[in-house]
């Protein structure tokens, strides 16, 4: 059946826009060198291989490190990769995971490449076209899904805008979490009364993954099954370990490779692990091997017949694989079934084939980043939605610049916000002190977020150091594309020194990727050094935050973006350091207002205090 919703033909047009784009952005050809690649953040090389294991269903895995710094923003967890080497046929894979200088990727092929130990091995980005897949056909199949298409077409608008219909049976909570606040109170009673989709807007600091947890168990003590997803393993996991905690019966599923020992032992893997059905698996592991073993005698250059039998035996691996595949997924049904909470990113969870069972409610953390074909994909799985997150940090990241005009980079929850109500807001916040806080409760949340009282403070916790006039200009980094500001940086050594700063506890972020790479060479390694994306759901005590824009045509480039600036204003817990010319950011209302703030309720210091 042809798609007849503009919406939906909208997002499918999206999707292929994106899918282009990655096709043309991760090429590795005559526009695309090798260089432009790694400048871009597309490709991490050389790696160091450290490790190599038969993983999951028997897949090659290998762990790596690299011997240098570098952004490693785009390569998220789940990422589609491929693993090359010069002069060879790459081989696709999916990144495991990517922490500091070390990760972990797993190959889609019988055996691990003759030359994955060369000298000259990386991996980059590729396309994701399993995802694009899943994406498409969810969409595709849409409208056939009655229920689902109303609720796609009350969030779009297109029905009478209404107020969400709670279910107002009086229920008196006992809540299991004495220390939550009034407004998370709210949002758990609201949890607990909803029938069809709620919205809990949590700005940074607010315990959002608190009052998800309690939500959760009250759902639970009322017999209800539940799905929890989130874009990120990371987010996963925090509500996994919340959940763990507090004795309920959770299954993980998806990614396992980067979970600690308390969530590994939530995984089927880890559930499984010393069963009578995981030895029936290891045996079948071993006849693969053997096999392997034997197609292996067989090197790289040989006759006909000696391809065929490789060919052979490497068939006999991919069978054995797919039996190992078939005990595993036999094995997690009754996990499955056991569990009052499955957890994963919608991607993992479409892959655990849940479809058969029976969920009550979907909970979404960080539902602001969460592009809104990927939420339809898990959708269907329940019959009522949470959504929990912030639309006013950082939106999802696309590509494709024509995909995200056409608002591809629109969140399932900045979407459903502006139709859906009421939206239930997380209102105080604990992670900072109060002059660090106020200007974001001022210009993002309307002056309604609060802070605890344990943080009001008129001590000095917010500092702009004013750079105007003093030459220190923007100029392109190595890559020739990103900026950079050395003068900056220089400021940043000399307030560590005059302010006595304990850099283990501070934290020097960015937007540029070519003001953190100079970072990482100028300044002391034992502080995190980070762009502002990267730092999205992190703090840290001190934060040295370099804007980098100094220019005579005040043009301020992707710092127009006031979101990604809400994610850096709100990292620090105690001290806060904003580095720029008032000059190239007068110009701009956004700065403005944030000046007067600083003028008002911090420390207006300028370079010339110190001697460089």
């Amino acid at each position: 059946m042809a798609v007849t919703n503009p919406h939906i033909k909208k997002l499918l047009t999206c999707i292929e826009l994106e899918e282009q784009e990655q096709v043309e952005r991760y090429s590795l050809d005559q526009q695309h060198s090798l260089k432009s690649l790694k400048a871009e953040g597309l490709a991490l090389h050389p790696i160091t291989v450290t490790r190599k294991n038969f993983g999951y269903a028997d897949y090659p895995e290998i762990s790596f490190k690299l011997s240098y710094p570098v952004e490693i923003n785009l390569f998220k967890d789940g990422a589609a990769i491929e693993c090359f080497c010069t002069g060879e046929e790459p081989v696709k894979g999916v990144l495991l995971n990517l922490d500091g200088r070390s990760g972990e990727f797993r190959l889609f092929a019988p055996d691990f490449p003759d030359w994955i130990e060369d000298k000259n091995v990386g991996i980059k980005l590729a396309p994701d076209q399993r995802t694009t897949s899943i994406m498409k056909t969810t969409l595709n199949n849409l409208e056939a899904n009655k229920e689902l298409y109303r609720l796609f077409e009350e969030i779009h608008g297109t029905e009478a805008v209404r107020q969400q219909q709670f279910n107002r049976e009086e229920r008196s909570i006992i809540f299991t979490n004495k220390n939550l606040n009034p407004s998370q109170q709210a949002a758990v009673q609201a949890m607990v009364a909803n029938n069809e989709m709620l919205i809990i807007h949590g700005p940074p600091g607010t315990g959002k993954t608190t009052t998800l947890i309690e939500g959760i168990l009250q759902l639970i003590q009322q017999g209800e099954k539940i799905i929890v997803a989130a874009p990120s393993n990371t987010a996963v996991d925090n509500i996994a370990k919340g959940l763990i905690e507090k004795g309920v019966a959770v299954l993980r599923v998806g990614n396992s490779s980067k979970t600690d020992a308390l969530v590994f032992a939530h995984t089927p893997e880890g559930k499984l692990a010393n069963s009578r059905e995981q030895k029936e698996i290891k045996q079948l592991k071993i006849r693969a091997e053997e096999f392997r073993k034997m197609a292996l005698k067989y090197k790289r250059s040989f006759g006909k017949e000696e391809r065929e039998q490789r060919n052979l035996l490497f068939k006999e691996v991919k069978d054995i694989r797919l039996q190992i595949k078939k005990l595993q997924a036999y094995n997690e049904e009754k996990l499955f079934e056991q569990a009052d909470v499955i957890l994963g990113t919608p991607i993992g969870l479409y892959d655990a084939d849940l479809r058969h069972l029976k969920f009550n409610c979907l909970v979404m953390d960080e539902a602001g980043q969460c592009i809104e074909p990927l939420a339809w994909c898990v959708f269907p799985l329940a019959q009522k939605y949470i959504l929990a997150g912030d639309h006013l940090q950082l939106p999802p990241t696309v590509l494709s610049n024509e995909a995200a005009q056409l608002g591809f980079n629109t969140s399932i929850l900045e979407t459903a916000a502006k139709t859906m109500q009421p939206v239930f807001l997380l209102n105080t916040q604990y992670r900072m002190r109060q002059p660090i806080a106020g200007f974001s409760s001022q210009y993002f949340y309307e002056g309604r977020l609060m802070t605890d009282e344990k943080l009001l403070s008129t001590a000095q916790h917010l500092t702009f150091i004013d750079t105007a006039g003093s030459g220190f200009n923007e100029e392109h980094g190595q890559d020739g594309m990103s900026l950079k500001n050395e003068g900056e940086l220089q400021i940043v050594n000399k307030i560590i020194e005059s302010e006595n700063i304990n850099i283990e506890q501070t934290a020097f972020i960015s937007p540029y990727a070519g003001q953190v790479a100079a970072a990482r060479d100028l300044l002391a390694k034992q502080m995190r050094i980070s762009t502002i994306d990267s730092f999205q759901g992190q703090e840290q005590h001190t934060i040295i935050l370099s804007l980098v824009r100094s220019n005579d045509d005040g043009i301020i480039g992707f710092l127009k973006d006031y979101r990604r600036m809400n994610v850096a204003l709100t990292r620090a817990k105690e001290q806060l350091y904003v580095i720029g010319d008032s000059a190239t950011l007068g110009n701009d209302a956004f700065f403005i207002a944030f000046l007067k703030y600083v003028e008002e309720f911090g420390t207006y210091r300028t370079v010339w205090e110190w001697e460089l």
